[in-house]
């Protein structure tokens, strides 16, 4: 076996908030003929089947929805069957440099003015769905009519879209200039735009979510979005029509197995998917109907849903699969030590773990419980944070890993960020040291005369999470929470639907732009499941995204975290440690990519030799 580590590339992230961000490009997030039935391209140059470990289980072919916005969503319908104007460039985080590639092949984007910026893309003609219907124009309308929030009205009773990121950056653009060649957009923004760049993509078929929600065809889709533009602010009601269509998008691409309509699978890049096999596999073969550069070479690809890291790791010693990326821990790397014939790549992820509390449920943390009584409501939440053994966690799940490993003390930064430590230094984190106060915990419930339940949700088929929920159980217990055990393995179902107080996962980044520090700390980002409101927060996000100097993009974000401590928010965990084990008949998956894409980057590039 060879262990090849990648533990620096993060240092160049000075600026990018640890999140999973559902915005449009950057991340990297099946299909078939016309006729639906998959089948191999000529194109598949070495041929042979790759199988793939993954611990969580395929259900959504829309990642973009907060129902959807899981890591393995986005891993099977992202880099293997979409096209990008650019993606994330795997590679460039080896270099310190994390950066996107262009690919030239799929459309392009260039600025046709600085002032005020213009941003003009075109998709290359030729370019189709598996269906063999073009991807252009409707398709991109639909990604900002999603992306943009442009169709909610301003007072936040009349919304559409579940979108999970944040839809700021678009939120700067008018309706867009469709172009005469059916094929391009025009998109001008109001304010410069940090994460320009990453902003816009084909996320979706609109010729079917068109067709779904009663539609004729792509261009009706446009013209309703076209006939909404100028009262969509201002709206008091729903549009019939637009509901529909957002309806569809919202829960129509959700399946634990292969839709019998083709139509709800299909793709636009490299990989289709052939067959789902529920909570158990996905496979992937070429798509015949690709005519990009990122030509797929394999005959197959196989995605397995092994949630055990110790039954991974055998299927991979037996030849069951050919890549895992496991749940880490120190048994798992030993495991590892004793097989011939792989490369373990280890590094630190882009991601982190985290406690978060609810604010808006009727439970034991919202003002609403006291009466309105936001300082009752603090020292509630500020008592179960205090119970929080943080240090035992990370002994327990990070430190057989990483020796030198610490508790993470930032919302927004980790270790190796240049902003860290200053950060960290005026943040309030210094408030919840890593060892568990239980009497200072019972003393603020003492205060405020409540023993207050609390509702943990976590993963329960996550051992790390597991162990997460029971050293934190017992110190609650221990200072007078009740607690009841929400372990669900459908845990991120329930993300976005207030039926728990205590929330214990994880972020991952693409690990490029800010937008996702409003995805999650907004009061309207599409990743605040827990309904955390600041104002001052919203206004500090809302110009981090129209902000361009990164010194000043790392100011803005030193200037939230000390806020979100403030308010008792929650509290992170640890930065997460990373493995992820190649049997060597494998090519194209040469180092550890930290990023929530994973070893997925560059699909197009895998080959197998016997």
């Amino acid at each position: 076996m060879k262990i090849r580590r990648s533990l620096a590339g993060v240092a160049a992230l000075a600026t990018t908030a640890l999140v999973l961000t559902a915005c449009s490009n950057a991340p990297g997030d099946s299909d078939d003929d016309a006729t639906g039935a998959p089948s191999a391209s000529e194109a598949a140059t070495t041929g042979g089947t790759l199988t793939v470990a993954e611990t969580n289980q395929f259900f959504s072919f829309n990642p973009n929805t907060s129902n959807g916005n899981t890591d393995i969503n986005a891993k099977v319908t992202t880099y293997p069957t979409r096209a990008w104007f650019n993606y994330v460039d795997g590679s460039s985080f080896a270099a310190g440099n994390p950066g996107v590639a262009k690919d030239e092949s799929f459309g392009t984007y260039e600025v046709v003015s600085e002032d005020p910026l213009t941003v003009k893309y075109t998709i290359n003609e030729g370019v189709v769905w598996s269906d063999g219907e073009p991807v252009d124009a409707d398709d991109l309308l639909l990604s900002w009519a999603v992306d943009s929030g442009h169709y909610n009205s301003a007072d936040g009773k009349v919304s559409y879209f579940d979108y999970a990121g944040d839809t700021g950056t678009l939120a700067l653009t008018d309706f867009p200039e469709l172009g005469e060649d059916g094929r391009s957009m025009t998109l001008t923004f109001s304010e410069p735009a940090a994460d320009w760049e990453y902003a816009l993509a084909a996320e979706a078929p609109a010729h079917v979510v068109a067709k779904k929600a009663g539609l004729a065809d792509g261009q009706a889709l446009i013209d309703l979005f076209t006939k909404l533009a100028p009262t969509a602010k201002d709206a008091t009601a729903d549009d019939p029509e637009l509901r529909k269509v957002a309806d569809f998008w919202n829960t129509g691409f959700d399946s634990t197995v292969l839709p019998s309509d083709p139509e709800l699978y299909l793709s636009s890049g490299p990989y289709i998917v052939s067959e789902v096999v529920e909570n158990q596999s996905v496979t992937l073969v070429p798509n015949e109907k690709y005519s990009g550069d990122l030509t797929p070479k394999l005959d197959s690809i196989v995605m397995r849903t092994i949630p055990d890291a110790t039954a991974a790791v055998q299927a991979l010693k037996n030849g069951e699969v050919d890549v895992i990326s496991p749940q880490p821990s120190a048994d798992t790397l030993a495991a590892l030590e004793g097989i011939d014939g792989i490369t373990v790549h280890e590094g630190d992820q882009l991601a982190y773990d985290h406690v978060d509390l609810t604010f808006n449920n009727g439970g034991p943390f919202d003002p609403a419980t006291y009466g309105g009584d936001e300082a009752k409501a603090l020292k509630v939440r500020q008592a179960f944070l205090k119970v929080i053994p943080r240090q035992a966690i990370l002994e327990a799940i990070v430190t057989p890993l990483k020796a030198d490993a610490s508790i993470l003390n930032s919302q927004l930064f980790v270790p190796a960020q240049a902003s860290y430590e200053d950060s960290v230094a005026n943040n309030g984190s210094a408030d919840f040291p890593g060892e568990p106060d239980v009497a200072g915990a019972k003393a603020l419930l003492e205060e405020v005369g409540v023993t207050p339940t609390v509702r943990i949700l976590y993963n329960i088929n996550n051992p790390n999470r597991v162990n997460a929920y029971t050293l934190i159980a017992a110190q609650a217990t221990a200072a007078g929470f009740k607690v009841d055990d929400q372990g669900d393995a459908e845990w991120g179902s329930r993300l976005a639907d207030g039926s728990y107080d205590v929330a214990i996962f994880g972020w991952i980044n693409s690990g490029v732009g800010v937008s996702g520090v409003p995805q999650i700390f907004s009061s309207t980002g599409g990743g605040n499941y827990n309904g955390y409101k600041n104002a001052e927060v919203d206004q500090l996000a809302a110009t981090l995204v129209k902000t361009l100097d990164l010194d000043e993009q790392a100011n803005i974000q030193e200037q939230i975290d000390p806020l979100l401590f403030a308010d008792a928010y929650g509290l992170p965990l640890f930065q997460s440690v990373g493995i992820d084990a190649v049997a060597d008949r494998v090519g194209g998956i040469e180092a550890y990519n930290p990023s929530q894409s994973g070893v997925w980057w560059n699909v197009w590039d895998w080959t197998v030799t016997d």
